[in-house]
């Protein structure tokens, strides 16, 4: 069974490795990571781009709309299905 995470992130370049690392250090084989940077202004982007070559994390970045709710919906369209 496949199991889907979706990171909403804004701002936390400071705490995002760890909660990355966090989930890619999981047992789980059928694992797949979203992240979503709602319009970080900080170094949040930069930070993403190291898992960026991780074959388990799809990284989107898109402009905030002042709720956390719609990073997370836009995260949740990006799971796979299979």
């Amino acid at each position: 069974m496949k199991v889907s995470v979706v990171i909403a992130t804004y701002n936390r370049a400071g705490t995002l490795s760890r909660s990355l690392e966090s989930v890619l250090s999981q047992t789980h084989q059928d694992l797949e990571v979203v992240v979503v940077d709602d319009g970080s202004t900080d170094t949040t982007w930069q930070v993403l781009q190291a898992y960026a070559h991780h074959p388990q994390v799809k990284l989107f970045h898109k402009v905030n709309e002042g709720s956390k709710f719609a990073a997370l919906n836009f995260g949740l369209g990006h799971v796979t299905t299979t």
